[in-house]
């Protein structure tokens, strides 16, 4: 069984740094695109960003795009979420995933077969 745990959330002011991580257990990280998903309050869930199997190819939300960059090392396991110039409209719970099926990962989160239990970040103004 695969298992996700996210974590490096917290409290920011607007225009700090963030570096979300998540370690990946029950399998090998090179087997897996992922992705990085975030809930506001009152808000559905809505994609961020992906990376596919290899760590070649990465796709980003417009509204992240630039300030954001998601990462993985397969020889850890994990993948990671660098997010600069924070601003308080990125406020969220974060959740990483992972999908076993599609190498180059998916917008769409019912595609991902596997999550992890969300990490919080809060920017304030």
């Amino acid at each position: 069984q695969v298992l996700l745990v996210d974590s490096g959330g917290g409290l920011a002011q607007a225009g700090d740094s963030l570096r979300l991580s998540c370690a990946i257990s029950g399998g090998e990280s090179s087997s897996y695109a992922m992705g990085w998903f975030r809930q506001a309050p009152r808000k559905e869930r809505e994609f961020v960003a992906r990376i596919s199997r290899n760590g070649r190819f990465t796709d980003y939300a417009d509204s992240v795009k630039g300030r954001f960059t998601i990462s993985k090392d397969n020889t850890k396991n994990a993948q990671y979420l660098q997010m600069n110039n924070l601003k308080p409209e990125d406020t969220a719970v974060y959740y990483c995933s992972a999908i076993g099926r599609a190498p180059y990962g998916s917008r769409a989160q019912s595609d991902y077969d596997y999550w992890g239990q969300g990490t919080r970040v809060t920017v304030s103004s």
